[in-house]
């Protein structure tokens, strides 16, 4: 099972699953979770190798993002929750591609921010040599290497700083194993607007995420649901970096797309 928080539970608010990216941790959420609580049952889910969720040498050679997409479905089972509104940074965008083509009719709506749906040129170089060095280097450098150039600018470091911080927080096998499945990614976005062409999506990404913001652009243009918001000024991570313009946003947004009305918490 892995590792979940339920915040305010209310009779009639419906359900929102937050999930994070590699190396982060629920703790990227500390800026919504005040917002989202006061118009959803919130629920924050550590990915495997994240928090106190199991590791991936629990799930061996089966281990793949379409297994922990599978992973958080069970721990919505084990809730009773059937049906949720979904927001996803970063890799977990990638982990909510997979759920939305495993299980389309679970998914209320969607916020997907830092999304990446495939990798240009330059980040294709970079997982090379990531590669490369996986072995001989510690994989804190490389996270370290990779959080500077994915978030490169000074206004960036607030976000890179937390990233790092919590990436501390993985075993090496944990890092590894989710890094050598990043390859992968350009499988969990194909299909996604056939299978799931029905759920309102909402694409978040900084102006300044330079290394998947074109690609995600192209690719969500046959997705007739799908709706993107560009923040300007802003990195990868947007709901650390401009959490005030990204909480407004998404809440517009996941508010729209409720279904029933909320009630007044019973104490």
């Amino acid at each position: 099972m892995l590792e979940y928080k339920v915040y305010s539970k209310v009779n009639g608010n419906e359900d929102l699953v937050l999930l994070h990216g590699i190396g982060g941790n629920s703790n990227i959420f500390y800026k919504q979770l005040k917002y989202y609580r006061e118009h959803f049952n919130v629920i924050t889910i550590h990915l495997p190798g994240h928090g106190n969720s199991p590791s991936l040498e629990n799930y061996g050679k089966d281990f793949s993002q379409s297994l922990v997409a599978k992973e958080v479905l069970k721990t919505l089972d084990f809730l009773k929750i059937e049906k949720a509104h979904f927001v996803g940074i970063s890799l977990g965008s990638v982990i909510l591609h997979y759920i939305m083509k495993l299980n389309p009719e679970r998914v209320a709506s969607a916020v997907l921010s830092g999304a990446i749906t495939r990798f240009n040129l330059f980040s294709k170089f970079l997982l090379l040599v990531g590669r490369t060095i996986k072995s001989i280097t510690p994989h804190l450098w490389i996270y370290y290497l990779f959080a500077h150039i994915i978030m490169p600018k000074a206004n960036h470091k607030k976000s890179r700083d937390i990233f790092i911080k919590e990436a501390k927080k993985m075993k090496r096998e944990d890092f590894i194993g989710w890094f050598n499945s990043v390859n992968k990614v350009a499988q969990s976005y194909d299909l996604v607007p056939k299978i799931a062409g029905k759920i309102p999506k909402l694409y978040v990404s900084g102006s300044e995420d330079h290394l998947f913001i074109e690609n995600l652009q192209k690719d969500i243009k046959q997705d007739l649901n799908a709706k993107m918001k560009i923040i300007e000024k802003c990195g990868h991570v947007c709901n650390i970096e401009r959490y005030k313009e990204f909480n407004r946003i998404t809440i517009d947004f996941l508010k729209g797309h409720r279904t029933v009305k909320p009630t007044k918490q019973i104490s």
